[in-house]
């Protein structure tokens, strides 16, 4: 199951009781960590979220809103004694600024940190669950989304004939990984008959801080869900193209031209005190589209 949980959903100063950019994205019990803004370490115990399932993180760019919370979260997996290894990628300046805050604070960390620097569109994690990739996006600096794809599981169990035809428990994950059976009589049960096929892996698709972009419709094109920042209302767009960011129905034209099956919007900018006509905008372009309210979660569908 892939899912997503806000931790932040504001622009660049915290208001409103709403926070910087930040996300947990936990596919089969491993949590992602998207972006890092301040506060993502409050956010984290508030939500519950379990540090130690995070070994990866990534920062979109290098504005303050999406990053400054990264070092005191490295600096208190310190202090927690956290022992598993740990990636951070991000544009190049990232390891230099993160390192010489460590030096100043004579900091030695007690696991294996390794950055990663973003520079091109390319893939970044790719393991037998999950591929994560990241993309470029048109912002006022160099900025990167994230794309993750589920890989296709395996083939579901069609548990009354298994037990119906006698195969044995031991050969159980052997059929969901495709294999025909031969009984002890030399009978061949074809796989097909005794196993449904596996059900589609999920996409998500982080669009980090944008204008308004179709370049990036054939990269995220199909999304399950994406997240794409909506900063202003549609009445604002010639100062969202100006600040390099969106509007509620860029955002919501988008994940239509997608075919997206549902839209997260964020990244409000601290002049709206109200967010009911965010999601009434979006609405009427794209009308699966919520709020990334802090505290939720999302399920992928």
């Amino acid at each position: 199951m892939l899912s997503v949980t806000i931790l932040g959903n504001n622009s660049a100063v915290p208001a409103f009781n709403r926070h910087p950019t930040s996300q947990v994205v936990t596919q089969d019990g491993i949590n992602y960590l998207v972006d890092c803004g301040e506060g993502t370490q409050i956010q984290m115990i508030k939500y519950k979220i379990r540090r130690g399932k995070i070994s990866h993180i990534f920062i979109s760019h290098l504005h303050g809103d999406h990053y400054f919370g990264l070092v005191g979260l490295l600096n208190t997996f310190g202090l927690l004694s956290h022992k598993q290894e740990l990636h951070v990628f991000g544009p190049e300046p990232l390891q230099q600024i993160v390192e010489m805050q460590m030096k100043v604070a004579e900091t030695e960390l007690p696991f294996p940190l390794f950055f990663h620097t973003l520079n091109k569109n390319e893939v970044l994690v790719d393991n037998e669950r999950i591929r994560i990739s990241c993309f470029k996006t048109r912002h006022r600096i160099e900025c990167y989304g994230f794309l993750f794809e589920e890989k296709e599981g395996k083939r579901k169990l069609l548990i009354d004939r298994v037990r119906k035809l006698n195969i044995p428990v031991s050969f159980y994950s052997s059929l969901q990984s495709g294999l025909d059976y031969i009984t002890p009589r030399g009978q061949l049960i074809s796989n097909d008959t005794v196993t449904a096929p596996p059900e589609k892996g999920k996409k998500y698709a982080f669009c980090a801080d944008t204008r308004y972009d179709e370049s990036l419709i054939p990269i995220i094109y199909g999304a399950d869900m994406i997240y794409h920042e909506t900063t202003y209302l549609d009445n604002m767009r010639e100062m969202a193209y100006e600040r390099f960011h969106s509007t509620t129905k860029q955002a919501a034209e988008m994940a239509r031209k997608v075919m997206a099956k549902k839209l997260l919007i964020g990244h409000f900018s601290s002049k709206y005190s109200s967010l009911e006509q965010f999601e009434s905008e979006a609405r009427e372009v794209f009308i699966n589209t919520d709020l990334a309210i802090e505290g939720n979660t999302y399920e992928v569908h």
